[in-house]
């Protein structure tokens, strides 16, 4: 009995030892994968603030370039419906516009012109045919044409003439919001 009795004790003993090793086993595997952790962490930050500096300088002054000092005024007009100048004068369009503008001051100066305004779009309108008034061109032409319309109706210099001292358009684009062709 007595070896018996010096297994007993050496089975207890062993089992206490695996738990140490696996406790020390624990702290190492957890401190290697916070050094990981740190390390990738660390990386991560130092590229980011690299890729930041190689971009941010280029950005920042593409910002403040496009950045509009004041947003802009859109003054709707009235609907108009023109006979367009196709043979047989039986076409017409209903076209609906929209003036984009610098700011509410260059709307209540645009309201002082409106009607000689419209009525130069208008006849900017009767001169097109419906083919030209259909393609995507003829509509961009025509928005570029009521744009000098309107300068040289408020007596801006137009950006035709090359002016290089010409005050800005107080027009900046023409917004179509209807337009239907008969």
């Amino acid at each position: 009995m007595s070896a018996a009795a010096a297994a007993a004790p050496a089975t207890a003993a062993a089992p206490e030892a695996p738990k140490k090793k696996s406790k020390k086993l624990l702290f190492i595997i957890a401190g290697v994968l916070v050094l990981a952790l740190l390390g990738a962490g660390g990386a991560l930050f130092i590229l980011k603030k690299n890729t930041a500096d190689e971009h941010g300088d280029d950005e920042a002054a593409a910002e403040q370039s496009h950045k509009p000092k004041t947003p802009p005024t859109f003054l709707p007009l009235e609907n108009m419906v023109v006979n367009l100048a196709d043979a047989g004068g039986n076409r017409f369009v209903q076209l609906g516009l929209t003036l984009q503008l610098q700011d509410s001051a260059t709307e209540t100066a645009v309201k002082v012109y409106l009607p000689s305004i419209r009525s130069q779009i208008l006849v900017l309108i009767s001169q097109r045919t419906a083919e030209e008034m259909l393609q995507v061109q003829g509509k961009e032409k025509l928005s570029t044409d009521i744009i000098a319309a309107v300068s040289r109706e408020m007596g801006y210099a137009s950006a035709k003439a090359g002016a290089k001292a010409a005050m800005p358009n107080p027009v900046q684009a023409v917004l179509f919001s209807s337009f239907i062709v008969q």
